[in-house]
């Protein structure tokens, strides 16, 4: 719920998706998750304008009522729950559809409509987009027909590419996902790629994640200039 422009990282990520036309969400909740409940359960609330009229009994009127055309399931997932585990635990939610799961630190100005044909064409059971980057992050070793063969641990830059946190998966993967305690960039991923079910959508536009101060300086000043790439909508 960390905010840039004022609305949550959040926010921002939904937008997104709403903006290439999806609509519906479904949230792995933790820790203090009951602030992302109030947040949306008050959506309208901190999007409008409103009356009180406490002579008339504390009655409320809301004006230029701003809504979304979401459908929000908020989860909780557990409080020391890896990320593996917070996925399987939305199973129920999501049934045997094929989903899309993007990680709720980091901005992008992919379209998921892309990732999506390419996923589809492919017929494999995951995609996960790749960026090209300076950071130190851990590597993908990416075949010519974007199969991913191998994760590589941090090391200096190479001009590999790294995970930029957008997936489009099939309701298959589930069955990787051993429990609470496994982490879903390790086995799981590891397991697909090996058996050839993991591709790879090669975006080269913008992608920031926000992990520091730093990256979140640098998104605040992006969207305060006007010149924020993700915001498509």
């Amino acid at each position: 719920m960390v905010e840039i422009g004022g609305k949550p990282i959040l926010w921002h990520i939904m937008k997104e998706y709403t903006a290439r036309g999806f609509n519906e969400f479904i949230i792995c909740a933790g820790y203090k998750q009951n602030i992302i409940k109030e947040w949306f359960a008050d959506y309208y609330l901190y999007n409008s304008d409103v009356t009180f009229d406490f002579s008339q009994g504390g009655e409320m009127t809301v004006h230029n009522n701003i809504s979304e055309p979401w459908k929000v399931t908020v989860v909780d997932t557990g409080l020391n729950t890896m990320t593996g585990g917070r996925i399987k635990r939305v199973r129920p939610y999501i049934g045997n559809e094929t989903f899309m799961l993007t990680y709720g630190d980091g901005v992008c100005d992919v379209d998921m409509n892309e990732i999506l044909k390419f996923h589809r064409a492919h017929g494999k059971l995951a995609t996960l987009t790749s960026v090209s980057v300076s950071q130190q992050f851990g590597r993908l070793d990416i075949s010519s027909d974007d199969d991913i063969t191998s994760f590589r641990e941090k090391n200096d830059n190479d001009g590999a590419r790294i995970n930029a946190g957008y997936m489009v998966l099939e309701p298959e993967v589930f069955d990787y996902i051993e429990g609470d305690s496994t982490v879903f960039e390790k086995e799981p991923l590891v397991t697909l790629s090996k058996e050839k079910q993991l591709k790879a959508y090669k975006h080269s536009g913008f992608w920031q994640c926000m992990d520091t101060l730093r990256d979140r300086e640098k998104l605040e000043a992006l969207w305060e200039e006007g010149n924020a790439p993700w915001k498509v909508w």
